[in-house]
């Protein structure tokens, strides 16, 4: 079996290393590219009273941002959340050209996916009731994709903290 796999594997490898990608930053820059658009995309929809409305259950049993709706109330807890996502997306792209902006926006990201994710344990309904843990329903699989978001975050993270060092 392992012969197998080396011989199926190899000629793959081959090409990966011939096109160069294997030499470049291609998988640096497509994970802080798609970070930037999904912050665009995300803090768009901030803006709308669907969204507002959308965003009830998670702020309201977020252990670290239920304090949005007393200080903000409903829609600007919503356009808070907006800009915050576009600031955050917008130093990620600044990134490109200056390791320090990328640096603050990871900081930003990071700190966005550690306050969504913190939310999943407290998230009502978010286990299935016939079967419990670790079946999700409701707002708790929509949540799951943040722990992944987490960790390009921090990857992100220690890539612009390390290349501000070599400067």
């Amino acid at each position: 079996m392992n012969t197998l796999i080396k011989t199926t594997l190899n000629p793959i490898i081959g090409v990966f290393r011939w096109s160069g990608v294997l030499a470049t930053d291609l998988d640096y820059h497509v994970v802080r590219a798609s970070m930037v658009i999904m912050f665009f995309f995300f803090g768009y929809q901030k803006w709308w009273a669907y969204e507002a409305d959308r965003l009830d259950p998670f702020i309201s049993n977020g252990p670290l941002i239920w304090w949005l709706y007393p200080i903000f109330g409903h829609q600007g807890a919503s356009w808070f959340l907006g800009v915050s996502e576009w600031t955050f997306g917008a130093l990620l792209c600044a990134g490109y050209w200056d390791k320090r902006l990328g640096v603050l926006g990871a900081i930003g990201s990071t700190a966005t996916f550690f306050a969504t994710v913190t939310i999943i344990p407290f998230m009502p309904d978010g286990w299935d009731p016939a079967v419990g843990f670790p079946a999700m329903t409701g707002n708790v699989p929509f949540l799951m994709k943040d722990v992944v978001l987490l960790a390009v975050s921090l990857y992100l993270l220690k890539q612009d903290v390390a290349r501000v060092a070599q400067q």
